[in-house]
């Protein structure tokens, strides 16, 4: 019974030795891993690496060009109205996009790993909730676009309610990514890093929370929050690329 209790994958040159003496055939050498699989896996992760950059730039270059609006006042999802929205709406789309199709980069270098089924799949479910934000267009208020009546509007339509319900389910996956990505550079010894992740997660956390409490200039702690978040992910996904 002593000799069934554990099972051992035979090496190559034993596995040669023996199919040598047995049959007098060498046994066939075992099979790399195709370089096919190796280059999608990098292409999978470059689009990872790429969504944060991107959103983060035409959303902070439109913040700062288009007439009326203030960061201060108005959450980078508003950036979506008027003329030129389909800028931002096109936005989330295309970065929600590369963030779920990413994530099955990040699937495959994580896999496992301590948090290697959690992190990947949470970093797809904020990549769809972006696209759904971008899908969901809220209304326009407070002033932006320019001749939109101060204040917020007398009452929300489809697509505020919409765009709220995909941006949590999107902020709440990339913080809990976030936390569970600093679980799994704990369990491998990478300090830096283990922070890093949960420094990022409690900036979205922190920053939604005080622009969904009211506070001052909340749309601006929301947009810090979650562009570092987001940027962290990139930064993770760009070193598993490295090594991918």
């Amino acid at each position: 019974m002593s000799t069934m209790s554990t099972v051992q994958l035979p090496t190559a040159s034993t596995t040669a030795s023996t199919g040598t003496a047995a049959s007098g055939t060498p046994a066939p050498t075992p099979a790399p891993t195709p370089a096919a699989t190796r280059t999608g896996t990098r292409a999978l992760l470059a689009c990872l690496v790429v969504a944060a950059p991107l959103w983060a730039v035409v959303s902070l270059t439109q913040a700062a060009c288009r007439e009326g609006f203030d960061i201060t006042r108005h959450p980078l999802s508003a950036l979506s109205n008027g003329s030129l929205g389909w800028l931002q709406i096109s936005n989330f789309l295309l970065a929600g996009l590369l963030t779920a199709l990413g994530a099955k980069g990040l699937r495959r270098v994580m896999r496992g790993t301590p948090g290697g089924t959690w992190a990947p799949r949470l970093v797809r479910v904020s990549g769809l909730g972006m696209m759904a934000a971008g899908v969901f267009v809220m209304d326009p208020a407070d002033g932006f676009p320019a001749g939109t009546p101060a204040g917020p509007p007398a009452t929300l339509g489809p697509g505020s309610f919409g765009h709220m319900a995909a941006g949590s389910i999107a902020f709440t996956a990339l913080i809990a990514a976030c936390y569970v990505l600093g679980r799994h550079f704990s369990r491998a010894g990478r300090r830096g890093p283990a922070v890093a992740s949960r420094v990022a997660g409690t900036a979205l956390l922190l920053g939604d929370g005080w622009a969904m409490g009211g506070g001052p200039a909340g749309t601006a702690t929301l947009a810090v929050g979650a562009i570092t978040a987001m940027l962290w992910v990139s930064v993770v996904a760009a070193r598993a690329r490295r090594t991918a």
